[in-house]
């Protein structure tokens, strides 16, 4: 059986979810055909998706046509959730990009264009039955943005501004649609038809005919000598031209009405190419040296994991394509990765949550299997050929939040919880920040990670807040200080008795440096580390703020000491009494810290980004070319001033444009913020002297 791999992917909104229902209908796969709105829907089966009534993960059906099975992966088309999307381009053959017929070409349709690189591709034209919808506006725009490998090869007929039948350029035969959506054959258009229509049409034959002459130099001549081409010349060209990324073909529907849903599945049939038995994949062998394999069932069983599903009942589900061989049920792989052994247990097939269970999987089907210790990406091999194949690429996170468990001590439960959701997610990251101790939770935005809030609590019945994360301030002083600390006690007995005199100056270390320059033993060698200890203790807290002090430098110059009461705590103490003696007098600053920050983003949002840096305390260093037309803004920028930039940039680039940040260094606060850090450290108790004694 044929086996060929489709994933819709697209811009938010564009009737993905409804066209896969569309078709898994027209497919026999499902008996009615289920609504986003209603929550109905085979793909968006989660609970976040029917809230949301959006797709936040890829979901797979399968139909059969003519012996031939098509699985189909619905993606996300929100930007939050574009680790859904690459996992299923990762495993498709083709991507079908849905284009709406109202709002044309988004953002989200040149984001699935380039994850679609190097793979066929073809858009699709949906929702033409909105009164606003106009194919060839949109069909113009395509054109416009991608190039001239975009032909059309379904057309719809406009009558009064409405869509009164179809027309497919490869049978060169038109179609008219009743109110159940069943096609009935009609005498192809004429100009009495629709005003324009067959100067239209013909137009389009006639572009449709170039790009497949384009194919071939076969077929360049006979279209040069002015013959048509047969059906047959006509697939083949658009065939070809898919494989090689010539020809973009372009469909139109309106899966709500079952409107040219037929002609789609004629073209995903005729035109898609399924994966070619001597095409040649490359891959790694075990010495990273580069070699090739061939998607056929005569080789050795490899097969990549594209997803990971966390079940709290089922445990993980591996979603994996098959590359080559027969994978059978039982079997025993080697992660390549790893290196550990995997024993495969019972296979299913998916049709969203519904779980088909087969006893093998061909090359080239999609299929899912319980208890496997791999994740995403990796690849699972027959030991007589162990190969590597090359992993997709994720974004990585990039808007943090702390997390605050609901309930005192269920900080394991949110951690194990947690790592289940990354296995699932290669854009989440859950991290502890040394500096704060908190738990930091990492993702694409604020909708991706009230998903996972969301998840957490419905899956794994864990609930957590998230809070803005604090900053790791830190404090230092600007000159030097020369102060005498005298501990002193006598209870009865032994007494305590330490006595330093420290000079504490600036540094350019991020430490705390301690050194010696006692003459004559007025303080034995003995209680020198004793010093040091009391000096780095105090220094866990500056005087402003309570946050930890960094470039400071302490040199004990003298002191005194008693032959019975010294001690190594009398010692301590008396450093500590030094520091803080000193501390106020000079010159404590509070520090923040500044990170580098690369904004990529289109070429006339750079004035607004640059302009919103500047306001966030920012200095821009510079300006340098990006890949896919966009700029790179450097820039050095508080870190406590970066906290919406997610968003920011999100909505002036409408979404096109992304960012990283790096710290770079310590810089001293301004001194009209200072108040309000030394307040939010009060809040927090950082100031609370009670246990420092």
């Amino acid at each position: 059986m044929t086996i060929k791999n489709i994933a819709l992917a697209g811009h938010a909104g564009t009737g993905k979810t409804t066209l896969m229902e569309a078709l898994l209908y027209q497919g026999g796969c499902t008996e009615r055909m289920g609504s986003v709105a209603a929550g109905t829907t085979v793909s968006d089966y989660k609970p976040e998706e029917i809230k949301r009534h959006s797709s936040v993960c890829t979901a797979t059906g399968s139909i059969q046509l003519d012996g031939l099975k098509v699985n189909l992966l619905d993606t996300p088309g929100m930007f939050d959730f574009a680790g859904g999307m690459i996992q299923g381009i990762s495993a498709a053959d083709c991507v079908m990009i849905t284009v709406s017929g109202k709002s044309g070409v988004r953002v989200g349709t040149k984001k699935a264009y380039r994850a679609a690189a190097g793979k066929p591709r073809m858009f699709v034209v949906t929702k033409l039955d909105d009164e606003n919808a106009n194919f060839y506006n949109v069909l113009t725009d395509l054109k416009s943005t991608f190039g001239p490998s975009v032909c059309p090869v379904v057309v719809p007929v406009i009558v009064d501004r409405k869509v009164d039948s179809y027309i497919n350029l490869i049978e060169m035969k038109a179609y008219r649609y009743d109110a159940d959506g069943k096609a009935q054959e009609i005498p192809m258009p004429t100009s009495e038809v629709s005003e324009k229509l067959s100067y239209r049409v013909d137009g389009l034959i006639q572009a449709f005919s170039e790009a497949i002459a384009e194919t071939d130099e076969t077929l360049f001549e006979k279209f040069f000598s002015g013959e048509e081409f047969t059906q047959k010349e006509r697939v083949d060209g658009i065939h070809k031209g898919m494989r090689d990324g010539t020809i973009t073909p372009v469909a139109c529907a309106s899966a709500q009405m079952m409107e040219g849903i037929d002609l789609l599945c004629k073209e995903m049939e005729l035109l898609v190419p399924a994966a070619d038995p001597a095409e040649e994949i490359p891959a790694e062998n075990q010495a990273g040296e580069l070699v090739t394999m061939h998607p056929a069932a005569d080789e050795p069983v490899c097969v990549q994991v594209y997803q990971t599903l966390a079940d709290p009942f089922v445990g993980k589900l591996s979603m994996m394509r098959v590359v080559s061989g027969t994978l059978k049920a039982g079997a025993d792989l080697v992660n390549v990765t790893s290196g550990a052994a995997e024993k495969i247990g019972k296979l299913f097939f998916l049709c969203g949550k519904k779980q088909i269970e087969t006893a093998a999987a061909e090359t080239g089907d999609l299929v899912a299997a319980t208890k496997l210790s791999a994740g995403t990406g990796d690849t699972l091999c027959d030991s007589t050929r162990v190969v590597r194949l090359p992993r997709a690429v994720f974004p990585a996170p990039c808007y943090g939040m702390a997390v605050r468990p609901a309930a005192r001590g269920d900080e394991a439960k949110v951690a194990a919880a947690v790592q289940k959701l990354l296995e699932e997610d290669q854009t989440l990251s859950y991290v502890q920040n040394p500096a704060t101790n908190e738990m930091i939770l990492s993702g694409l935005g604020e909708q991706h990670l009230d998903v996972v809030k969301a998840k957490l609590k419905n899956k794994f019945g864990v609930e957590i807040g998230l809070e803005a994360p604090r900053i790791a301030y830190r404090e230092s002083i600007r000159k030097a200080c020369q102060k005498q600390g005298r501990h002193k006690k006598q209870t009865g007995g032994h007494g305590q008795f330490g006595d330093v005199v420290i000079n504490f100056e600036p540094c350019d270390s991020e430490q705390v440096v301690f050194e010696e320059k006692v003459f004559g033993g007025s303080v034995p060698k003995n209680f020198f580390p004793a010093v040091e200890k009391g000096v780095r203790l105090a220094a866990e807290k500056g005087v402003l703020a309570g946050y930890p002090v960094v470039g400071l430098k302490a040199t004990l110059l003298d002191g005194s000491y008693h032959p019975v009461d010294s001690s190594e705590m009398a010692f301590i103490m008396a450093a500590k009494l030094a520091y803080k003696a000193a501390m106020p007098e000079a010159g404590p600053v509070i520090l923040e810290p500044i990170h580098t920050l690369k904004a990529h983003v289109p070429n006339d949002n750079t004035g607004d980004i640059m302009g919103d840096v500047t306001k966030r305390r920012g200095r821009v260093l510079g300006m340098e070319p990006d890949e896919d037309g966009l700029q790179t803004i450097i820039a050095e920028v508080p870190l406590a001033e970066l906290a919406n930039f997610t968003t920011f940039i999100r909505q002036t680039t409408q979404g096109r444009g992304w960012f990283t940040t790096e710290f770079a260094r310590y810089e001293v606060l301004p001194e009209m913020l200072v108040p309000a850090v030394v307040e939010q450290a009060k809040k927090l108790g950082n100031l609370d002297e009670s246990a420092d004694d």
